[in-house]
């Protein structure tokens, strides 16, 4: 899918400059990297809301018009206003169609209504949802599909298990030792399980706290 953005280059920096921006409704943003000097740019408000609204363009190479030249660009950072939850800002990184790209992919997790075991009341435990690759930008894939629905109470799926499409690599598999890197990724575990964890996280931060206060007095008593 061919996803294209337009927007200006803009003279004028600052807060005071950024506010009449909005004001203009637009939205002030940068595109730098691919060994270019950064370039402080503009965009429509209402262009730049809209292409956001499909998740797709957060993991997708994007064709960025200035001045009738098109780059491909990736969304690399994006601030909202705080209450508002408009767009104040937005990164975007020049990319070399050539060259390897470092990435997070969403992780889609699917076949939890058909886990027999969640039916009967176990819990699904999902300990990252997005996991960091390395892949040419024609390769980035929109998402990676986990599936769940054969996981029985006690199953995992760690960083290995994931079927991963061709050309695309889980950075954190690469340093060599594997088995040290390879996290878990969801597991399949009974509720009361679930419970006994959370209620050992509560006494656990509950001693550390005790803990701290005994310092605390054993400190005083020291100073004075």
């Amino acid at each position: 899918m061919s996803i294209t953005i337009n927007a200006t280059v803009r003279n004028d920096q600052g807060k005071g400059a950024s506010r009449r921006l909005r004001r203009e409704e637009k939205v002030p943003g940068i595109v730098y990297g691919a060994g270019k000097e950064p370039s402080a740019i503009s965009l429509n408000i209402h262009e730049i809301t809209h292409l956001l609204e499909n998740e797709v363009s957060f993991t997708s190479v994007i064709d960025l018009a200035i001045d009738k030249k098109i780059e491909p660009v990736i969304i690399k950072d994006l601030q909202r206003h705080p209450a508002k939850k408009t767009i104040s800002h937005i990164d975007l990184l020049r990319i070399n169609m050539k060259q390897a790209i470092v990435t997070n992919i969403p992780l889609n997790f699917l076949g939890e209504k058909d886990n027999e075991a969640m039916r009967l009341g176990a819990i699904l435990n999902q300990f990252i949802t997005s996991v960091e690759v390395s892949c040419l930008p024609a390769d980035m894939p929109n998402g990676i599909e986990v599936n769940i629905s054969d996981l029985a109470i006690g199953d995992h799926i760690s960083l290995t298990g994931l079927n991963m499409p061709e050309g695309v690599t889980i950075t954190a598999l690469t340093h060599g030792d594997i088995e040290a890197h390879d996290q878990s990724v969801v597991a399949v575990q009974e509720p009361k399980l679930m419970a006994e964890e959370v209620e050992e996280d509560i006494v656990d931060e509950g001693d550390e706290g005790d803990e701290g206060d005994e310092t605390a007095e054993d400190d005083s008593v020291e100073k004075s």
